[in-house]
């Protein structure tokens, strides 16, 4: 797969839709949460949104997956933003739609805010404008408790992965029997950095409040929560929205913090949505 560089950065991205005999289509950046790698933009849902028309990229947030791990070094949202940017610059994109899930919506705003002249419309989903949420006391524990050490006990920590996973996970739409322990094996095996997860946290909170700046946006923007969230509760997602200009709020009963396949459809529309009304705006 090919790399970006940010400075002493390297990140891990990929391409879908490339090779659609349609012209240059529009590109979609997709930004993932905390901890987490692009693998949770599954290649179905990115081939999916592809066949829509958009040339799509996912990407490794810097201390995730096969991008760069820092081993102690600080750094700040506005830092990851840029790495996005150095991804975008890399596959020879001017301008994107951009969507970010969790952290990842904490992300996309940044880039909104930062470097307004290369995003075309943005989709916030399940997230917040700022680091202060209220989670439950459960889903907290999901980003705050060490799992068990894979090394000594490699069951167990698969089996507190899928736990995790069903604690914060959407009610009104369930994982396929097995699905949950297959991804947390292949994430496993892909990239596991938990000092990651800790530095991730740190600059979520350095970033402060987006609330203000967020007011400046000019761009369309849809905003996506599950109304049984139990970690960015949906009044993360009624802020956000009040916050943007002319954003759309869409709550989605059943749906908690995560994507199963039974959400894709709904994600997929709230992302072409925001898209279809930057070509309107245009």
């Amino acid at each position: 797969m090919p790399k970006a560089t940010n400075g002493a950065i390297s990140l891990e991205y990929e391409t879908f839709g490339d090779g659609a005999p349609r012209g240059t289509p529009e590109t979609v950046l997709l930004i993932n949460g905390l901890g987490s790698q692009m693998t949770r933009w599954p290649a179905d849902f990115c081939d999916r949104l592809a066949a829509r028309g958009f040339r799509v990229i996912r990407m490794d947030n810097r201390d995730t997956g096969l991008s760069s791990w820092l081993d102690g070094q600080r750094y700040v949202l506005k830092d990851m933003a840029a790495d996005a940017m150095a991804v975008l610059d890399a596959a020879g994109v001017r301008q994107a739609h951009i969507a970010g899930v969790s952290m990842g919506g904490m992300i996309v705003q940044r880039i909104a805010i930062d470097y307004p002249d290369r995003v075309l419309s943005m989709t916030s989903i399940m997230s917040a404008t700022s680091g202060d949420v209220q989670a439950t006391p459960e889903a907290m524990a999901v980003i705050t408790v060490a799992p068990p050490d894979p090394r000594a006990d490699f069951e167990a920590f698969i089996a507190n992965a899928v736990k995790n996973a069903v604690t914060i996970g959407s009610p009104g739409y369930p994982w396929p029997d097995g699905a949950l322990r297959e991804r947390a094996i292949a994430e496993h095996a892909r990239g596991f950095n938990p000092a990651g997860v800790a530095r991730q946290r740190q600059a979520i909170g350095a970033d402060g409040d987006r609330a203000e700046a967020l007011k400046g946006l000019k761009i369309p923007v849809v905003v996506l929560h599950g109304a049984d969230d139990p970690l960015v509760q949906p009044i993360g997602g009624e802020q956000t929205a009040a916050a943007i200009p002319g954003a759309e709020l869409r709550i989605i009963p059943g749906m908690g913090h995560d994507m199963p396949p039974a959400l894709y459809d709904i994600f997929l529309d709230a992302i072409t949505t925001a898209a279809a009304r930057a070509k309107t705006n245009a």
